[in-house]
């Protein structure tokens, strides 16, 4: 396994309030009152509740759809609220946690995400909901970004970092495979936004007591422009790739595609004159930082893009019920779950970077495999695809969130991570939209266009494979 970047290890270490000189008996006091297992505990519980909100309408889709009214051409917008929250400001969360707080950030992203979960379940239009699901992806960005701050703060230790960061992502692959049964089981999706919406805000008030403070300030102003520019970029990326399965060589298709490639140059113009930016574009030249990043966005296009949608595929073409399609996909998520559980033993003889390799080459098998299973009528033809893509997606899940906080400095833990999972939900907005379009565009029936993605899929996680491991040269 490589090591960590041990640079400025003492800022983890050592004081976490700058005002303290750093000679100071009480400057090592936070981290003598860190409570490692108890923010261990809360932060995987806390991603787990995210997760499970992020996940709730895969199975949900069909009645949600029809409570809302909402039309086919907007289905894509009730998957990628979330997502679409997640990935426009999990860079300034990043960012505003290492510089004002991961505790304050993390609760505050808890409480709102709470607040807005159960907003979520009284939603009457399709509008109001996508709404709702664009903040909670952003109270989840503050949330999941400043997790790993806080997690590196209380294990300072390359072991300890590598047993926390196990078993942190596994808990993401815990939240996936648990929302769509909590979802499921419950009568309808608002009963399941309140249950989630209750859940984290038990969890925000249990933060107080159970996390202990941490920060690496940089000083100056937060970069809003930059979140501003970035945010309006995946808009116009996601309507782009929305409007594209009615004809992808039309106006309505070229004009926010153009934005988005406006509005990306704009904001790394923007990120190169700030004085303290998102991201420090500098990192792209870090071989492991290439690696996590380019994991994180074929992840979410490859593999979060597809499974999203799949459950409304069973449903639609097989006819399963909620909770039929739900114990199915636990075969991959469930799996995906123990795996990641288990792969940091693997991290001394498998480095993270060739674990990317290995689950995207695991997940182009398995979707390979799963060909032709929904135009046969067999939810049996899936189950090997099902069972191989859950061990690469244990394998993706366990390797992100390692290689994102060993890729920057300790000092800058929340912004990698907020770099890593921003590339990840890029991808899955992307991913989504894509997916979707490709399915019901084909031109033939949900069937072939199910082929359709899947192929496509197979050959996006080549892609990932390919790039991590030329990173990892």
């Amino acid at each position: 396994m490589s090591r960590f970047n041990e640079r400025t290890l003492a800022a983890v270490a050592g004081p976490s309030r700058p005002e303290r000189a750093p000679s100071a008996p009480a400057a090592t006091a936070p981290e003598a009152a860190a409570r490692p297992r108890a923010t261990l505990a809360l932060t995987s519980a806390a991603t787990t509740v995210a997760l499970m909100t992020y996940t709730a309408p895969i199975i949900t889709l069909p009645d949600t759809v029809a409570a809302l009214h909402t039309p086919l051409s907007a289905q894509a917008w009730l998957l990628n609220g979330t997502p679409l929250g997640l990935a426009a400001l999990l860079l300034v969360a990043g960012s505003l946690a290492d510089d004002y707080g991961r505790r304050r950030i993390f609760l505050a992203g808890t409480l709102v995400l709470g607040v807005t979960t159960a907003a979520g379940a009284l939603a009457t239009s399709t509008w109001v909901f996508t709404l709702a699901r664009i903040a909670q992806g952003a109270a989840s960005a503050a949330l999941l970004a400043s997790s790993l701050g806080l997690l590196v703060h209380a294990y300072p230790t390359a072991r300890g970092r590598l047993h926390a960061t196990g078993v942190w992502g596994a808990f993401v692959s815990g939240g996936t495979a648990v929302g769509p049964l909590l979802a499921g089981a419950l009568p309808d999706f608002r009963v399941t936004y309140g249950v989630l919406g209750a859940a984290a805000l038990v969890l925000a008030a249990l933060g107080p007591r159970a996390l202990t403070e941490s920060r690496a300030p940089r000083g100056g102003r937060p970069d809003l422009a930059g979140a501003v520019t970035f945010g309006l970029a995946l808009v116009a990326l996601v309507a782009a790739l929305t409007l594209g399965r009615d004809g992808w060589l039309r106006a309505a298709v070229a004009w926010p595609a153009a934005a988005t490639v406006v509005l990306l140059g704009a904001f790394v113009l923007v990120e190169r004159r700030t004085a303290k930016p998102m991201i420090d574009l500098a990192l792209f030249r870090s071989p492991r930082f290439l690696a996590s990043s380019a994991g994180g966005l074929f992840t979410g296009l490859a593999v979060i893009g597809l499974f999203s949608f799949l459950p409304a595929l069973l449903q639609q073409s097989l006819g399963m019920s909620a909770m039929n399609t739900a114990w199915l996909l636990l075969l991959w998520s469930g799996l995906s779950f123990a795996v990641a559980l288990q792969a940091k033993r693997l991290a001394g003889r498998v480095p993270p970077r060739h674990q990317l390799v290995i689950g995207f080459a695991l997940h182009a098998v398995a979707v390979v495999t799963m060909l032709g299973a929904l135009g046969s009528g067999s939810w049996v033809r899936l189950l090997p695809g099902l069972l191989i893509g859950g061990v690469g997606s244990g394998l993706l899940n366990a390797a992100l969130p390692l290689l994102a906080v060993e890729s920057v400095p300790a000092a800058r833990a929340a912004m990698g991570s907020g770099a890593q999972q921003t590339f990840r939900y890029v991808g899955s907005c992307a991913g989504v939209a894509l997916t979707i379009a490709l399915v019901t565009s084909s031109g033939g029936s949900l069937a072939h266009g199910a082929d359709v993605a899947m192929v496509v899929s197979a050959g996006l996680a080549a892609v990932g494979a390919l790039l991590s491991g030329l990173a990892s040269r």
